[in-house]
């Protein structure tokens, strides 16, 4: 039996998957799934986020170690969280059985305007200026969401989730640098399936082709989704991992 180690992006905790370990569960009735926090973030929000990916990468394997958690391991990564489950993978492909990329970006294999959309960037500049946690999340929720409309009950739990457990902005800069300075290897380590949104507003698909094509790994891009695929069709996205998994 696999376990499942489920990786959120940056400055998002584990709480942020909403209702797709649920849905995940339900493709693979017989998996383990382990939703590991980010050092900086959620739980361990009173702790220094590392300065690398790999430092990030290190973390959660001690952290599995821990929870008595043995591998093969199937690393789901969304952002920032699929650039650690490539580190990992990278200097450990013993233990990582497969890897699910979701909405990801590597530094050297697409420019930074593919990266971080330039429409994106006053956007990210008003969730900054805005004062309350409601607004915050809702301007979120429209930059990595593709859905018509926004979800009140989504939006009242990142609400809540930003008060309860505030990522500093000190941490928020320690992983910024560390997405930006990380570099994945050139070939796939494991096997891996990437996954994006069609309509992603904050980072562009051709990054994730970008991926497919450098690691010779299969893509499927959803027509209507955004960058938070799970947010906006998470039974997709399982029956997506489903279809592919031996």
């Amino acid at each position: 039996m696999s376990t499942w180690v489920l990786l959120r992006g940056l400055t998002r905790e584990t709480r942020h998957w909403g209702r797709f370990p649920e849905q995940l569960r339900a493709a693979f009735p017989e998996a383990r799934l382990l939703a590991v926090e980010l050092p900086g973030n959620g739980q361990l929000n009173g702790l220094a986020s590392p300065m690398s990916i790999p430092g990030m990468a290190a973390f959660c394997r001690k952290e599995l170690e821990r929870m008595g958690a043995a591998p093969p391991f199937v690393l789901l990564g969304m952002s920032m969280g699929a650039m650690v489950a490539a580190a990992w993978a990278e200097r450990h492909p013993e233990e990582v059985a497969a890897c699910v990329l979701i909405s990801a970006s590597f530094g050297a294999f697409s420019p930074l305007h593919h990266r971080l959309r330039p429409r994106a960037w006053p956007a990210l500049l008003r969730i900054l200026l805005d004062s309350s946690a409601e607004g915050r999340e809702l301007r979120v929720f429209r930059l990595t969401s593709a859905l018509p409309e926004a979800d009140p009950q989504v939006i009242a739990q990142w609400a809540d989730i930003r008060r309860s457990r505030p990522v500093g902005p000190r941490n928020a800069l320690r992983q910024l640098l560390a997405a930006a300075a990380y570099r994945a290897p050139p070939g796939a380590p494991v096997p891996t399936l990437a996954l994006a949104g069609a309509r992603d507003r904050l980072v562009d698909a051709r990054c994730s082709r970008a991926i497919a094509d450098r690691w010779h790994c299969p893509l499927v891009i959803h027509p209507e989704a955004g960058h938070d695929l799970p947010l906006d069709d998470g039974a997709w996205v399982a029956g997506q991992i489903r279809a592919w998994l031996p």
